[in-house]
């Protein structure tokens, strides 16, 4: 396995897999064909999609002179964990502002496990709406020029036309796999809305994206194709569509809250395919793309690659420890 980008942050590429059991499972052998794309095997601080971002938001960073990464998200937040993991390779500091429910006491989360063991200097900002925790994000970088030093801001998700571009390489890469064989859907969970800009860019008009909003943004329909239109621009690549396939129908009743279609994404991918999914991201993007083949709007035959983008940390928190229960079997 090589590495991506200029600082070796991203194990690249990552594995293209087949996932052949969970199809039957999904729709007996009259279903699409499915593969999944292992962003989640990126490295960094037990990997995700932000590795291939950071690769080039961090080389921005150090092009201009920062000594401090500065960025964002709630308390499940994968892009906190992994800019503070980018930061200590790279020898930079890393603050970040992070929506909590109660300042003195952060949510249980696996990924603010890992924020701590990193090291990361965290602001916490208590019922921070998406535009608010944006707000505080500049605000942070502000103060930290205000105190003498140079931080580079990056937005909730590494979500800028900078990151968006690594998606659009990605595409590439994803081509490359493929040898020539036609992929009809790609379907990823959507957060800030970056990854899937970055696949609308690369992958143009002859692959139908579809991102799964997980709540937490409002504006997905409008800020995806612009940063897909403007990734590509920077590019120098044909422009995407104009609208964005989004699926609004999955997150349940907000953010981190584990939905019961999610629940039974994350068992069936589990004991089909023996690959982990998280319940704030992965697990609804799978839950769409199964409700979508039992109701045929993806068809028999069509190849469909699921890109995994990571997250498992999310699993080691107690919120979620009662929605999963282990099979007592009966002696032999």
């Amino acid at each position: 396995m090589t590495t991506g980008g200029g600082l070796g942050l991203a194990h690249l590429p990552t594995p293209l897999e087949p996932m052949d059991r969970l199809a039957r499972a999904i729709a007996g052998g009259n279903g699409p064909r499915l593969l999944v794309k292992r962003d989640d095997c990126t490295g960094l601080a037990l990997g995700g999609n932000k590795a291939r971002k950071l690769e080039r938001l961090c080389a921005e960073a150090i092009t201009e002179g920062c000594d401090v990464l500065v960025t964002g998200g709630g308390t499940q937040s994968n892009h906190v964990r992994m800019t503070a993991a980018a930061a200590n390779r790279l020898g930079l500091d890393c603050h970040v502002a992070l929506a909590v429910s109660d300042r003195n006491a952060v949510t249980d989360s696996g990924n603010v496990l890992l924020d701590a063991i990193l090291g990361v200097h965290a602001h916490p900002l208590e019922h921070a709406d998406y535009y608010e925790l944006e707000a505080g994000i500049e605000e942070l970088g502000a103060s930290l020029t205000r105190a003498g030093r140079r931080p580079y801001v990056m937005p909730i998700g590494g979500a800028s036309v900078t990151g968006a571009t690594a998606y659009a390489a990605a595409a590439d890469e994803l081509r490359g796999q493929l040898d020539d064989e036609r992929v009809d859907w790609v379907v990823v969970a959507d957060g800030s809305g970056g990854t899937h800009a970055g696949l609308l860019a690369g992958l143009g008009r002859d692959v139908r994206v579809l991102g799964v909003d997980v709540g937490t943004r409002p504006d997905l329909d409008e800020v995806v194709p612009r940063l897909a239109a403007a990734a590509a621009a920077r590019l120098g690549r044909a422009a995407p569509p104009a609208e964005a396939l989004v699926d609004h129908d999955h997150f349940g009743t907000g953010y981190g809250a584990i939905s019961d279609a999610a629940l039974e994404a994350v068992n069936m991918t589990a004991r089909a395919e023996g690959l982990v999914l998280d319940p704030v991201y992965t697990g609804k993007a799978m839950a769409a793309l199964i409700t979508a083949v039992r109701e045929g709007r993806i068809g028999a035959g069509e190849r469909v690659v699921f890109w995994h983008t990571g997250g498992a940390p999310a699993l080691f928190s107690t919120r979620y420890a009662s929605c999963f229960t282990l099979p007592i079997a009966a002696d032999p």
